[in-house]
């Protein structure tokens, strides 16, 4: 019995000391960043201050630079941060028992490390933003000597059909070049080497343009800033049906105070395509079959020149200038064979129209812009003024030969002459200013100005009795100008912890005054739009546990009908099937409400996003059948649409050779198109996926193989035709890892193509394009006198 007491009383005392032990227990947590951004996959050590052999606890940063130290006994430590590239920095700590946040570590780069030793370490793929993510181009391997267009065939959750169009959600997102507007509309002008990063903004919160109504894509172009002198140079060199070229040069210096950034890159290419069609007018006898073929020859070529110069006096003051050139040929010679014949299948025409259209486009952009931080890292100032000018010039001559039913040329050729001369200049005026009005919440608020103008002359003339007679019912100018001044104010805050907030939540109000003027040159269409509206936002979000949350949101936004959505000419170039601008469209007013889930684990992550969308006034293209036959296309407001759905992202690393990105789409859009006279699509299902598959099969090696599937999507009057393709790319660093060689097979399956088909009352029609999409391309980079060799050549620019 006595020894049981004895027993007893260890057991306690050991209890006791046990929970005396374990309440001592101390967690530490902070962030880590260069002064700018998050650093990621810092190591963090913590070792006991009077024996620096043992280490009491390790952690790694996380993508927002967090880091988490937990059940740490109480006492005197050494904390060190380690990255290679940058200084160690050492710190004493003293725990005591409670939680300790220790705040913001900045760590400085470390350029004589830098010199010494090859950096190795990557961007993610994909990082994750609170308002979308960022999708960095080192990954892209698949693209190479592409365009932006091919880029964004690459990215989780934007779809590109077979003619370029981009879309997110069903709707074409706002774009912009490096956070501004831009007058580069057409993303062929932009060679996919040149780009560093593109964002996708999903749900935009006041702060941004209220035009963005299925979100804004942000693409980022690269700007060197690294120490010393260094440079790299890539060539590429490939064929589908025709040959295909490209090459690029970056070169840099940077001082302790200035930076020198000069980069040209280019690329020309020749592309062929045949496009088909089929027509059944349902009420008219004598042009009732129509079947058209047409096969097109096109030879392209884009060069691009930028330069950039930065100057930072002081660590808190700096100024950034950057100048862009832009030069677009295309050379397109297109034939058009037109058969028409009866209700009751005989023979009514047949012509071939020949037309050779040479298109030239310059495009120039100045930028200036002003960055001021202070001691409160929350607080900061930035100003940018931003000019961009486009010359667009077409001239095309054209010439239809008509034939009997023998195939017997009837009298001479039919020859016309068209130009179409486009001058453009958007310019923008942006202020921004964050600052703290608590503990716990930031205020940003900021001003942006937008001026766009705009003067198109087309001119078409037919040949009569030798010389070219101008046809002034098929010439027009037009002139368009835009002004929108807006402000805004965004409260971000929170709940709980400041270190780890249980509630985050923004509310935000934005105001946008658009005064806009447009006039054909014979004044037939005029008109004006002046108003001013109120765009509010906010989102709550919830903090589960480590990287999973719950959001909510709701936006107001617009989408103003665009240049080519107003201008009225209407061009001719298909006799049959014409198409056009209408100034009196009305800008779409559009409720958006969103819900999305977040979770990451170690070795995959997940998201989702449920949203709704109620549009009213909503712009579509829209067929009319004329009574000659001819069927117009014009944009059209044609009521309101209501569409939601779910977006998700599953990205997974299951083995250390491979991971893997699957992203998908479904929505589900009702349409009440009461207003026309005409029967339209009521409602409709679409959905697309992605997947993007990266292996390192052996060291210096990297494979990735992109799937890509858009379902059938719905017009007014029908649906658009699935597309389907899947993009193989490879590299492999040579020598000491300054060079590269890649190879690129783009729509290996040669599946890509687009088309539609329509049925109405009055008229049913189809039609496909099938381009040369499956092409082969080899590069080769190469870095010269760089302490950066693995930046250069892997993409890793900063983009501040």
């Amino acid at each position: 019995m006595k020894k049981w007491s004895q027993n007893l009383s260890l057991l306690s005392i050991l209890f006791i000391l046990s929970q005396f032990s374990f309440g001592q227990n101390s967690s530490l947590k902070g962030t880590v960043s260069d002064g700018k951004l998050p650093v990621e996959f810092v190591d963090v050590i913590l070792k006991n201050a009077n024996d620096s052999t043992k280490v009491a606890g390790y952690a790694v940063t996380d993508a927002s630079g967090n880091f988490d130290l937990e059940n740490i006994l109480s006492g005197d430590y050494q904390l060190s941060f380690r990255l290679i590239g940058f200084k160690t920095v050492s710190q004493k700590v003293k725990l005591n028992g409670s939680p300790l946040f220790i705040g913001n570590i900045i760590l400085q780069n470390d350029a004589n490390l830098l010199n010494a030793v090859v950096v190795n370490s990557q961007k993610k793929q994909i990082q994750k933003t609170d308002e979308g993510f960022v999708f960095n181009a080192v990954w892209n391997i698949s693209q190479s000597g592409g365009t932006a267009t091919d880029m964004l065939k690459s990215i989780p959750t934007v779809a590109v059909d077979a003619d370029g169009g981009i879309t997110l959600r069903g709707k074409s997102p706002m774009i912009l070049i490096n956070g501004k507007n831009s007058a580069i509309t057409n993303m062929d002008q932009i060679a996919a080497s040149s780009i560093e990063s593109i964002e996708v903004i999903s749900n935009p919160t006041s702060k941004y343009d209220a035009n963005a109504e299925s979100g804004i894509i942000n693409i980022k172009l690269k700007k060197n800033n690294q120490s010393g002198i260094n440079g790299a140079v890539v060539l590429g060199s490939g064929f589908g049906a025709k040959g295909r070229l490209n090459s690029s040069v970056l070169l840099n210096q940077k001082t302790e105070k200035w930076n020198f950034g000069l980069g040209y890159d280019n690329r020309f290419a020749g592309r062929t395509k045949k496009i088909k069609g089929e027509r059944i007018n349902n009420f008219i006898d004598d042009e009732h079959f129509i079947n058209q073929n047409r096969n097109d020859e096109r030879t392209e070529g884009l060069q691009n020149l930028k330069l950039n110069i930065d100057f930072s006096p002081n660590d808190r003051n700096s100024f950034s200038f950057e100048a862009l050139g832009n030069m677009e040929s295309q050379d397109n010679d297109e034939t058009l064979y037109t058969h028409v014949n009866t209700s009751t299948n005989q023979f009514y025409s047949f012509n071939r129209r020949h037309s050779l259209e040479l298109e030239r486009s310059k495009v120039g952009e100045l930028a200036l812009s002003y960055d001021r931080k202070f001691t409160d890292d929350r607080k900061n100032l930035n100003a940018s003024i931003t000019s961009s000018f486009n010359k667009h010039r077409e001239n095309t001559n054209i010439d239809t030969f008509n034939y009997d039913q023998y195939n017997t040329q009837i009298a001479d050729a039919f020859l016309q002459r068209t130009h179409n001369y486009e001058h453009e200049n958007i310019s923008n005026a942006i202020v921004n200013y964050a600052f703290p009005v608590s503990d716990k919440s930031i205020v940003e608020t900021g001003y942006k100005g937008t001026f766009r103008f705009f003067n198109s002359d087309f001119e078409s003339a037919d040949m009569t009795n030798g010389e070219y007679v101008i046809n002034p019912l098929a010439s027009n100018g037009f002139k368009f100008n835009e002004q929108i001044n807006a402000v805004y104010g965004l409260l971000n805050s929170f709940i709980g912890d400041k270190e780890n907030p249980k509630w985050k939540y923004n509310l935000g109000l934005r105001a946008e005054n658009v005064s806009n003027t447009g006039a054909t040159k014979n004044n037939s269409d005029r008109f004006n739009n002046d108003y001013l509206k109120l765009f509010p936002s906010a989102s709550l979000q919830l903090n589960l546990k480590g990287d999973e949350f719950v959001k909510i949101g709701y936006s107001k936004r617009i989408n103003r009908p665009d240049l080519d959505d107003l201008n009225p000419f209407i061009d001719i170039t298909d006799a049959l099937n014409p198409h056009g601008g209408n100034p009196y469209l009305k800008p779409e007013i559009i409720h958006i409400a969103e819900m999305s889930y977040n979770k990451d684990w170690s070795k995959y992550s997940f998201s989702t996003n449920a949203f709704y969308r109620n549009a009213t006034n909503t712009i579509k293209q829209y067929a009319e059948l004329q009574d000659n036959g001819v069927i117009l296309l014009q944009p059209r407001n044609i009521g309101s649409t209501i569409t939601y759905g779910l977006e998700t992202i599953f990205s997974l690393k299951p083995i250390g050779f491979y991971d893997a990105n699957i992203s998908i789409t479904a929505f589900e859009q009702n349409i009440d198109a009461s207003n026309l006279a005409q029967d339209v699509v009521n409602n409709a299902f679409s959905w697309y996926g992605k997947i993007i598959n990266n292996f390192a099969p052996w060291k210096g090696g990297k494979l990735q193989i992109i799937g890509n599937y858009n379902s059938a999507l719905a017009t007014p009057q029908g649906k658009r035709i699935p597309i389907y393709n899947v993009d193989m790319g490879f590299q492999q660093k040579i020598g000491k890892g300054n060079a590269r060689l890649g190879l690129v097979v783009t729509d290996m399956f040669n599946t890509l193509e687009s088309g539609y088909k329509n049925n109405t009352l009055l008229f049913s029609n189809n039609r496909t394009s099938k381009s040369d999409t499956r092409a082969l391309m080899l590069t080769f980079a190469y870095t010269f006198k760089s302490d950066f060799k693995e930046k250069l050549l892997e993409n890793q620019f900063s983009t501040e």
